[in-house]
């Protein structure tokens, strides 16, 4: 297996895994503040990874040398999720989503810029393929739905936000001098800890924590291991094996995953134009795999 096949693997993990963030989150939406859970999976995912650090290997200097490194790329997350919450304050989540779609794009662009990355002809069809997936998915395939999407306040939070978080995957291979990836990830999850503090400080302390329901805390866990820590790692690793456009568009898999999550949650079935989706973000994700040896991958 190559190293680009085990990029694109990483990806389809870390999409399933988002996708879990979603369909779970959406289950904890009343007891606590999103920001809050944020601070809160953020604060247990530092501890999980330096607990894992300390039992299996010791810390080096080098590994947190230039810290500034990891306050940008913990930012660029933190706003990502700041900026998302604000928006659907007044946006809707169709609106957000379809926003979403140009994530790989953007990050196209970022990894075109800092580190002369190219989209081919290929790479930009499969794009183009998984846009229709993706968007199928979301509207059910009603164009009606299409025409009624607005560009409002919560859209423009959103954009600026969802661009933070393309430029957080060109970013991360541009800063990343060869440190184990989970020191690496570890020093990024404390630059987002101490970033978002603020942010959520007042709302903490206004918190009722004793609400909190079992549940809630199983899916606080799920979201700072498997949707933080391990979804943080899985990207990491991919953005130091593929082009941040071919990391990205992985993001077109997240509706079909979020479907699978809703059957298995007994929450929502598939439509018939869900499947519609899925074959368009299936087929685009192979046309990135066709002839993934050809591409080369030059570090910066």
């Amino acid at each position: 297996m190559t190293q680009e096949l085990k990029g694109h693997l990483a990806m389809l993990c870390f999409s399933a895994l988002i996708a879990g963030s979603f369909a779970l989150g959406s289950l904890i939406i009343n007891s606590l503040s999103p920001i809050v859970v944020t601070v809160i999976r953020f604060a247990i995912t530092a501890l999980i990874l330096g607990g894992v650090i300390i039992v299996t290997q010791p810390l080096s200097r080098l590994s947190f040398k230039t810290p500034l490194r990891y306050i940008i790329l913990g930012s660029c997350l933190v706003l990502y999720f700041v900026l998302m919450f604000e928006a659907l304050k007044t946006a809707s989540a169709i609106s957000l989503s379809v926003e979403f779609t140009m994530a790989p794009f953007i990050s196209g662009l970022f990894g075109y810029l800092i580190l002369r990355q190219k989209i081919t002809l290929r790479i930009l069809i499969a794009l183009f393929i998984g846009s229709i997936g993706a968007l199928w998915v979301i509207f059910k395939g009603d164009l009606s739905r299409f025409l009624e999407f607005q560009v409002g306040r919560g859209e423009i939070l959103f954009f600026v936000g969802m661009s933070f978080y393309a430029l957080y995957v060109p970013l991360v291979r541009k800063f990343n001098n060869d440190e184990p990836p989970i020191i690496f990830t570890f020093a990024i999850t404390i630059g987002a800890l101490l970033i978002s503090l603020p942010f959520a400080f007042n709302e903490i302390i206004n918190t009722n924590f004793a609400v909190i329901r079992t549940l809630d805390v199983f899916i606080i866990l799920y979201l700072a291991i498997f949707a933080s820590a391990a979804t943080f790692l899985l990207i990491q690793y991919a953005a130091l094996r593929l082009p941040s456009v071919k990391v990205m568009a992985h993001t077109y898999l997240t509706p079909s995953w979020v479907i699978v999550w809703h059957l298995l949650l007994g929450i929502e079935g598939p439509s018939s134009s869900d499947f519609a989706g899925i074959f368009f973000t299936i087929v685009a994700l192979v046309i990135l795999l066709k002839g993934q040896t050809k591409d080369k991958v030059s570090r910066s």
